[in-house]
């Protein structure tokens, strides 16, 4: 039996897979602020989807940056409490098996090229917009390399905006983010009926997304994540051409077909790559 998990700040998903190739039943449950409790929900759960079976390995995503050696979370803006702990060494002591993991945008995007909007393009980015907003670049089947890992929802669109749950100023996230609009706006981006509000964060995220083109050349992007319910596609396209003045031909872009099982098919491809294969941070 294999366990896939996809750690988000709002929902935590968890899997069987009997083959490695398919999901089980899948487990969600409101993501535990408090680490101790974080870690307790998901080995339980664990191991109720395993029932009797042997736990062969483990592999699931976990929001905001990692350390070089992918073994815990060290910023997430969303999830402070687990921030700095070894999550990987306490999965591995209480479930007795190899756990892998990796940013939960990059099993994502993983899944977009492997099986979803992404397949058959060579160089796909995956940007989530939903608690936070990230965003992953996948090169020929593969989590590009980087030095620290990818969090595009924290470059900076105006140094002179909004405070960021990071700290930071003027951020992607601080204008498009779920937590950051429920902040400023004092009620949940699904409730929120302003055109204009959604007409301002739409000509924020297309500023994203051009940057996002011209950062890392991809022949799609894929937009994903609770958020993007509330975002007009056609309103993203026509702003985000608007703004164009130096790229011949922008690149598709288009929704996640994949619903809200994407991490954890991602995880599953993201065991099936040998640690040889994946990406070396």
């Amino acid at each position: 039996m294999f366990i896939v998990f996809d750690i988000g700040g709002t929902n935590t998903r968890v899997a069987g897979s009997v083959d490695g190739k398919t999901l089980g039943e899948v487990v969600i449950y409101p993501t535990p602020q408090d680490y101790s409790d974080g870690i307790q929900a998901l080995a339980e759960t664990a191991k109720r989807l395993a029932a009797n079976t042997p736990i062969t390995a483990i592999a699931g995503g976990v929001p905001g940056p990692m350390d070089l050696s992918h073994t815990q979370i060290l910023k997430a803006p969303n999830m402070k409490d687990w921030n700095n702990k070894p999550l990987q060494q306490d999965l591995q002591q209480l479930l007795n098996t190899t756990v892998r993991l990796e940013n939960d945008t990059a099993m994502w995007a993983l899944a977009e090229a492997h099986t979803g909007a992404g397949k058959g393009k060579n160089i796909v980015v995956y940007i989530t917009v939903s608690t936070g907003v990230g965003g992953t670049r996948i090169v020929n089947g593969q989590i590009d390399k980087s030095a620290f890992g990818f969090e595009i929802g924290h470059h900076t669109i105006n140094p002179s905006g909004p405070i960021c749950g990071c700290g930071g100023v003027g951020h992607l996230e601080a204008y498009i983010g779920g937590n950051a609009m429920e902040k400023r706006y004092n009620k949940k981006p699904k409730d929120i009926t302003d055109e204009a509000v959604w007409e301002d964060a739409t000509a924020f995220l297309a500023i994203g997304l051009l940057n996002t083109c011209v950062f890392w050349s991809p022949h799609i992007i894929i937009l994903g994540g609770s958020m993007m319910k509330s975002f007009s596609m056609e309103r993203v396209l026509a702003s985000t051409k608007s703004l164009n003045y130096i790229v011949d031909t922008l690149p598709e872009i288009q929704r996640s077909i994949l619903g809200e099982s994407g991490g954890l098919i991602g995880a599953l491809h993201f065991l099936s790559q040998t640690p040889e294969q994946a990406v070396k941070k």
